[in-house]
C-alpha cells in the first residue's frame, strides 16, 4: 500500500507530461489541465491504497478515459450546437445561455414567418424534452445542458456512471424518434445516441 506523501510524489512526478500529453490530444491548455487534474483526482480517490508500482498503468490508463470523455462530451455537444443552430439560435459570450429561452428577435430575423417557425420549433423540443421518462430527462438535462461530467450526474442523481449513461442514451433515441415525427434529421440525432 502506497502511503500519502507517495502517491503525491508520483502525481508531481506525472504532471507535466501528463498535461503535455494531453494539451497535445485536445488543442487545449484549459481543457487539458481539467482532464489532467481529474485524472489526478480519480486516482486519489479511487486507487490511492494500491501498491506504487501500479500507479503508473492505473494513472494513464484513467488519463485515456477522461481524454475520451472529454471527447465524447465536445461530440455530443457539437451535434445539439448544430441543431440549435440550424434554428438561428446562437450564443457568442453569455454561459448562462439557455438555447431554448433564446427569444427568435434575437436572430435578426425579421420576416414573422421565419420567426414563427422557429417559436414552434423551439415548443416541439420543449415538449419533447418534457415528455422523457424523470430519470432520463434528469440524466439529459445534466449531462448535455449544464455539462456535468457522468461522475458527477451520478453523484447528483444518486446512481451509478453506468445508469447515467444508459439513461441518456435513451432519452437521445426517445428525443430522436419524437423529432424526427417533425422532420429534424434523425441521423444527426442518433449520433448523440451513440455516443453515450
Amino acid at each position: 500500500m502506497a502511503s500519502t506523501q507517495e502517491l503525491s510524489n508520483f502525481l508531481a512526478q506525472v504532471e507535466r507530461r501528463a498535461f503535455k500529453q494531453t494539451a497535445y490530444a485536445v488543442r487545449d491548455d484549459h481543457a487539458a489541465m481539467d482532464i489532467v487534474q481529474d485524472a489526478m483526482l480519480k486516482l486519489a480517490e479511487k486507487y490511492a491504497g494500491r501498491p506504487v508500482e501500479e500507479y503508473p498503468m492505473l494513472f494513464q490508463r484513467i488519463l485515456q478515459n477522461t481524454m475520451k470523455d472529454y471527447w465524447r462530451r465536445q461530440k455530443v455537444r457539437g451535434v445539439w450546437t448544430t441543431l440549435l443552430s440550424s434554428l438561428g439560435v446562437s450564443h457568442d459570450d453569455d454561459d448562462e445561455h439557455d438555447p431554448l429561452e433564446t427569444m427568435p428577435s434575437q436572430n435578426g430575423h425579421d420576416d414573422p414567418e421565419v420567426q414563427y417557425e422557429q417559436q414552434q420549433t423551439i415548443a416541439i423540443i420543449e415538449t419533447a424534452i418534457k415528455n422523457l421518462p424523470a430519470r432520463q430527462r434528469e440524466a439529459f438535462i445534466m449531462r448535455y445542458w449544464e455539462d456535468m461530467d457522468v461522475a458527477e450526474t451520478a453523484a447528483a442523481m444518486g446512481c451509478s456512471e453506468g445508469s447515467v449513461k444508459t439513461h441518456c442514451s435513451r432519452a437521445v433515441h426517445s428525443l430522436a424518434a419524437a423529432l424526427e415525427k417533425y422532420g429534424f434529421a434523425k441521423e444527426m440525432l442518433d449520433k448523440v445516441g451513440g455516443e453515450r
